[in-house]
């Protein structure tokens, strides 16, 4: 754990405790850990909310470059996704709903990007020049599937390539 005081974005024990069992555990290969799964998701929680550059993450922390490799490595094995489905699965067990959704939502949303952000259009409904995000949701309003586009692609293309995934 860091020694500072606890960031906003730090798991909390009961959030640690749900996961705990869910997090890649290290596989005796390689450099031994010196850092705690927990600490290197704390890092990354905090990275995601506050943004910037990996290496402005605080020194509190463990090393940049350590957090940002686990990070890419969990994403790379679809880790992140199946922790969402996973939490997804047990949100709506406590609601009292199926595992699996029967019924869903689709919706999108237009936002305005920089040059720099990557592939970005024009949305001539909404005059706005960026990306939009097509979401797939359940009954429950959880995210069961995301897909990013140029702002020029129609949404009902959008739903499609959002169908398919």
């Amino acid at each position: 754990m860091h020694n500072s005081q606890p960031y906003p974005t730090d798991l909390t024990d009961e959030q640690w405790n749900l996961i705990k069992d869910f997090v890649p555990q290290w596989n005796g290969r390689g450099r031994p850990l010196t850092h705690s799964r927990r600490h290197i998701l704390n890092a990354i929680f905090y990275h995601l909310r506050a943004g910037g550059a990996w290496r402005l993450l605080p020194k509190d922390f463990a090393p940049w470059r350590t957090v940002y490799d686990y990070f890419r490595q969990w994403r790379r094995r679809g880790w992140w996704d199946q922790l969402h489905d996973r939490l997804r699965r047990q949100v709506r067990v406590q609601a009292g709903k199926r595992t699996a959704p029967t019924a869903g939502i689709v919706d999108s949303q237009t936002v305005k990007c920089a040059d720099q952000a990557g592939v970005r259009g024009y949305d001539a409904g909404k005059k706005i020049k960026g990306r939009k995000r097509h979401l797939l949701v359940d009954t429950l309003g959880l995210v069961l599937a995301v897909v990013v586009t140029s702002a020029a692609v129609q949404d009902r293309d959008g739903a499609k390539a959002l169908l398919v995934r």
